[in-house]
C-alpha cells in the first residue's frame, strides 16, 4: 500500500480516506488547492521523506475509515453538507477571530508587531470569504443543484458552469495564500511565552480555521466541482445529439 500511495495525488488519497487530511495538515501538505500533485512530488517540493509520510498514511488508513463517503453523495447532498458544515462554521468564526486579533494586536502589538500584519491579512480574508460564500450560495450552488435535478427548462449548454467554478477555484487559492502568510507570521500558530489567554485562544482558533478551510476547499475543488463539470458536459452532449 505504501508504494501505491506515492504515485497517487493528494486529492485522491484524501478522497479515499478523509482521515489522511490530518497527516497532510501535520506536514503542511496542501491537499486542497494543490491536490493534483502526487504524494511523491508534493513531499519532494518541501524536502520531506515521501516514504515516511506514506507509511504514516498507511497506519491512519488501516486504523479508521471516514464515516461519510463524500465521493458517493449526490451533488445536492454535498452542497448542503458544505453549507451546513463549512459555510456556517466560517460565518461564525470570522467575526470572532477578527475580534480576538483586534484585541491582541492592540495589547501586544508593541512587543509583537507581526500581529498587525496578521490582522491585516485576516481582515482581507474575512471580506473575501464573505463575498465568496455569498456567490456560491446564491449563484453557483443553486446552478449545480438545478443541473443535477434538471428542474429548470433551459438549454444546459447555454448556462456555462465552468466560468463560475474557475472563479471560485482562483478565490480558494488566494484565501489559501492569505492563511499561509498568517501561519508564517504566527510561527505556525504558536503563541509566544508572554501571550495572554486571549492570544492563545486566538491562535488556536486560527489553526482550527485553516484546517477547516482545507477540508472545505478540498470537498469543492476535488469532488463537487469536477463532478458538476462532468455532469454539465454529459448533459451538453445529450442536448447536442
Amino acid at each position: 500500500m505504501t508504494n501505491e500511495l506515492l504515485t497517487k495525488t493528494l486529492a485522491q488519497i484524501v478522497n479515499e480516506n478523509h482521515q489522511a487530511a490530518s497527516v497532510f495538515e501535520k506536514y503542511n501538505l496542501d491537499f486542497c488547492c494543490k491536490g493534483k500533485r502526487s504524494l511523491q512530488k508534493a513531499c519532494e517540493e518541501i524536502e520531506l521523506s515521501a516514504q515516511s509520510i506514506a507509511e504514516e498514511l498507511s497506519t491512519v488508513v488501516e486504523k479508521k475509515r471516514s464515516i461519510i463517503d463524500f465521493d458517493k453523495l449526490s451533488l445536492s447532498a454535498l452542497v448542503d453538507y458544505i453549507v451546513v458544515t463549512h459555510h456556517d462554521y466560517t460565518k461564525k468564526e470570522l467575526p470572532q477571530i477578527s475580534s480576538f486579533l483586534q484585541k491582541i494586536a492592540s495589547k501586544h502589538g508593541g512587543r509583537h508587531p507581526e500581529l498587525f500584519r496578521v490582522f491585516e491579512f485576516f481582515s482581507l480574508l474575512e471580506q473575501e470569504m464573505k463575498d465568496h460564500m455569498r456567490k456560491e450560495e446564491l449563484i453557483l450552488f443553486p446552478r449545480i443543484k438545478d443541473l443535477e435535478t434538471s428542474k429548470k427548462e433551459y438549454d444546459q449548454c447555454r448556462m456555462n458552469i465552468q466560468s463560475p467554478i474557475t472563479v471560485m477555484e482562483d478565490e480558494h487559492e488566494h484565501a489559501g495564500r492569505l492563511l499561509e502568510n498568517i501561519r508564517l507570521l504566527s510561527n505556525n500558530y504558536i503563541a509566544p511565552v508572554d501571550a495572554c489567554t486571549t492570544y492563545r485562544i486566538c491562535f488556536a482558533a486560527l489553526k482550527a480555521f485553516e484546517m477547516d478551510l482545507h477540508q472545505h476547499v478540498h470537498l469543492e475543488n476535488n469532488i463537487l466541482f469536477p463532478k458538476a463539470i462532468d455532469l454539465f458536459n454529459q448533459q451538453c452532449k445529450t442536448d447536442l445529439n
